[in-house]
């Protein structure tokens, strides 16, 4: 009878140990269930801040031609640190009015980009890419300067040592440009064969039908430009 007893009180041991051993293993499955997703707990840490739709961190590289002609294309580049596929990339473009979208793309098999869009008007633009979802934007180093085509001359001879129409004195070492109708100081980005330069409008001129400009003769020498012919031009407001 006392063995009975005895056996019986071993038995409600092993049962409560049991209880006990799965009572702790529930509550450890209900706090591994209980610990955010993607990096951050309770105690501490954080997801990162730009994630791609597939939950990476993602960093996205553009880059962008940097001079084209006003109504021509410029075309623009760039990928994902992460090679994620089939990611909506957006294109925007910044003057004076803020960021606006002109162009939309996906990205390839190895997360790279390709798309074009159009300036339509003369000036310089920054130029950024960034992921449909929000979570991730990238800029171009540099600005797309958008030009035009102008005739132009060159001035200098006969008028060194004289004051120009905006208050200086022209020189043979002066940077500049004479114009018509621009206000004095405008800033003004000429290129011509690959060399590019951006000086103020210091002078009224040219009074021949049908140029633009007439540039310096320190400002032809710096581009190359032709006695008279045909550069690009961007007055920068």
């Amino acid at each position: 009878m006392e063995t009975e007893k005895r056996a019986r009180t071993r038995a409600v041991a092993n049962v409560g140990v049991a209880t006990a051993a799965a009572a702790a293993a529930s509550g450890a499955a209900i706090a591994v269930a209980a610990t955010p997703s993607g990096g951050a707990t309770a105690s501490g840490g954080a997801t990162p801040v730009h994630d791609s739709s597939n939950g990476r961190a993602v960093k996205v590289k553009v880059r962008a031609e940097r001079d084209v002609l006003a109504n021509t294309d410029d075309r623009v580049r760039g990928s994902l640190s992460e090679h994620l596929a089939h990611e909506t990339v957006i294109v925007e473009a910044h003057r004076r009015h803020g960021w606006q979208q002109v162009a939309q793309t996906h990205t390839g098999r190895r997360g790279r980009f390709s798309a074009t869009w159009a300036p339509n008007d003369v000036g310089r633009y920054a130029v950024r890419a960034r992921l449909a979802d929000g979570t991730a934007t990238g800029k171009a180093k540099g600005k797309v300067t958008a030009y035009k085509e102008s005739n132009v001359s060159w001035y200098g001879p006969g008028f060194y040592g004289h004051s120009t129409a905006c208050g200086g004195t022209l020189s043979r070492d002066t940077l500049g440009v004479a114009n018509k109708t621009l206000p004095c100081g405008t800033r003004v980005a000429l290129r011509y064969n690959g060399r590019s330069v951006t000086v103020p409008v210091i002078d009224r001129g040219p009074y021949v039908s049908g140029r633009e400009y007439d540039l310096t003769e320190a400002t032809r020498d710096r581009i190359q430009a032709p006695s008279t012919g045909t550069i690009w031009t961007a007055p920068l407001p």
